[in-house]
């Protein structure tokens, strides 16, 4: 299976703009911390569910066993993210860790699988503990595993 085609609409955010192109023109060797910190990301591409266009989004890197979580916290925000709507409409997605990017295939997790997942995501990054106490919504995690060519 080919990389995701389509027109890229770059993010209203300039920071987001910034990270991703700094990220791709490097192979994910530069811009690849949440902004300049510590933190690992991976840049995440996936199909607009209103424009069709293709959207990037740095997102924190929680990988276990070649399998990626990401977590639509929106800072702990009321509502999803965007790309959460777009992930459920569209569920085959890029994900670039590294210099290579492939396809994953997201799902939304549930139940026990949905715990253990976000239990892992807090023990990488712990930020999304206090993300969750400023939300009353239950914070989504996808599962996002590789498509096999």
């Amino acid at each position: 299976m080919d990389l995701l085609e389509g027109e890229y609409e770059p993010s209203a955010q300039g920071w987001v703009r910034e990270q991703v192109a700094a990220y791709e023109a490097s192979g994910g060797a530069k811009a690849n911390t949440l902004r300049g910190g510590k933190d690992p990301i991976v840049v995440i591409t996936s199909r607009g569910v209103r424009s069709g266009k293709l959207r990037k989004n740095p997102v924190m890197r929680v990988e276990r066993d070649g399998k990626y979580a990401a977590i639509a916290s929106y800072g702990g925000g009321p509502e999803n993210p965007v790309w959460y709507h777009n992930f459920l409409a569209n569920p085959v997605v890029q994900l670039q860790d590294g210099p290579e990017p492939a396809l994953y295939r997201a799902r939304l997790l549930e139940g026990e699988e949905r715990a253990d997942w976000w239990e892992h995501a807090v023990a990488t990054w712990s930020t999304y503990a206090t993300y969750q106490e400023k939300t009353d919504r239950e914070i989504p995690v996808f599962l996002l595993e590789p498509i096999d060519s």
